[in-house]
């Protein structure tokens, strides 16, 4: 039985309802992970470092779509709130065109500035031919991409969270199969690594499409949307934070490759994107947690009901305490055993990278009170404080800990910086919640 967003959600009603979200969320990391482990073990930590250095670059192009999803979720959770459906319909419906046309400029764009782009992030004569080759191959599903980052916010409000999950489901098992087949079975290298993951988004974001373009049975439907310049500002506003979130980690994530560049070449370059591809998976956690929970805040603050948003607020605040813990303890005693997974060829390198990920791991204490503060004021249409936390934490504090900590400590530096920035980050969110709890009743 659906769980509608009306309702009154206790902790196991909330962990009901966001379950879906966590496990898609963990998921779409893992399916992610998949290319960065073939390629390393089949292809060489050589051209895993190339996709990781290109990779920045190509999650940028894909923002908007985690813009629109998390911004656009919210308004229209807010407006199912107010009792308007078709309004919410109608708006709902905008974004998704607007996404689309945004998807095909930025395709031609990234597929015509990718060689001179890769030069720009560093790319050696070597690295070079395989960032152009993997990144144009992925932009071919650059709308499909963004579809499905978006469409994953958007099946939670439309209350088939399930939906989203076995989407995600197919759309990794395919890319995992196919990962196989191309790099192990063909031999395809990183073209064959790029290939499985277009394949995978256009499951990913054309299956849900098609599913709200034909009669259904949620609360939300594609329909003719006439031009609303306000709701699109709004949505774009509502989901700054997450646009930020991802241009920003991507900027950073191109300074830290700058810096392991330059500290410790191509091999810094490959024990980060490990503990890239990992920390996508736990991290995700809270991501999906977050995903989840907005739009029953969404609603419940549309719907006027303060008690239950301060019952959302406390379990939530408790129940991402628990899974931070829980995750540290998990990361620091897997540390070897996930590393293993990319560099047990290489013993040295291993060493380096168990190293590097156990001070990394720290940080998971702290992260997602983090995700989750900025979220829950995107759900409260604030966008404003939440781009204010993810583009602190994202950018600015993170930037100026992975410049300054390696003057000091050396390249443990590198890897502690993200604890640095999660502890900044950690005291501006508690502060930015006690500041407006008045201001919108949740405490």
């Amino acid at each position: 039985m659906n769980i509608q967003l009306s309702e009154h959600f206790t902790y196991r009603k909330l962990l009901r309802f966001t379950l879906p979200s966590m496990v898609m969320m963990v998921f779409t990391s893992i399916y992610g992970v998949v290319d960065g482990v073939f390629v390393s073990n089949f292809v060489g930590s050589a051209s895993f470092a190339a996709v990781n250095l290109i990779m920045p670059f190509l999650m940028i192009l894909g923002a908007v779509g985690f813009m629109l999803g998390a911004g656009g979720s919210a308004l229209v959770a807010f407006t199912l709130g107010t009792g308007d459906e078709k309004r919410a319909n109608e708006i709902f419906s905008l974004l998704i065109y607007v996404l689309i046309g945004l998807g095909a400029v930025f395709t031609v764009g990234g597929i015509l500035f990718m060689e001179p782009m890769a030069r720009f992030l560093g790319a050696d004569e070597t690295m070079l031919p395989v960032c152009v080759q993997y990144g144009r191959v992925v932009l071919t599903a650059l709308v499909p991409f963004m579809l499905q980052n978006t469409f994953q916010s958007f099946l939670v409000t439309a209350e088939r969270p399930h939906f989203g999950l076995y989407i995600t489901i197919a759309a990794g098992v395919s890319n995992m199969a196919l990962d196989a087949l191309f790099i192990a079975g063909f031999h395809w290298g990183v073209t064959g690594a790029a290939l499985a993951t277009a394949i995978s988004q256009f499951i990913g974001g054309v299956i849900p499409l098609v599913y709200f373009a034909l009669p259904n049975k949620s609360r939300l439907r594609l329909c003719r949307a006439g031009w609303d310049g306000r709701a699109l500002a709004r949505a774009c506003t509502n989901g700054s934070s997450e646009f930020m979130t991802n241009i920003s980690m991507s900027v950073v994530n191109m300074l830290y490759n700058w810096q392991l560049m330059r500290l410790m070449g191509a091999d810094g370059v490959a024990v980060f994107g490990v503990i890239m591809y990992v920390n996508f998976i736990f991290v995700s956690i809270f991501l999906g947690y977050s995903m989840g929970s907005a739009p029953v805040v969404g609603y419940h603050f549309g719907a006027g009901d303060r008690e239950e948003l301060q019952g959302l607020l406390r379990r939530s605040l408790r129940l991402v305490g628990v899974m931070g813990a829980v995750l540290t303890a998990l990361a620091l005693l897997l540390a070897r055993p996930l590393s293993m997974i990319f560099v047990s060829y290489d013993a040295a390198l291993l060493a380096v990278t168990v190293r590097a990920f156990s001070i990394y791991a720290l940080s998971f204490l702290l992260v997602g009170f983090n995700i989750f503060s900025s979220a829950f004021f995107t759900a409260l249409n604030d966008g404003f404080t939440s781009a204010l936390i993810s583009f602190a934490r994202t950018l600015v504090f993170e930037a100026a800990a992975v410049l300054v900590l390696p003057l000091i400590v050396g390249i443990d530096g590198v890897w502690a910086a993200v604890i640095a920035a999660e502890t900044l980050a950690l005291i501006l969110s508690a502060a930015c919640l006690v500041r407006n709890r008045k201001k919108y009743g949740y405490a």
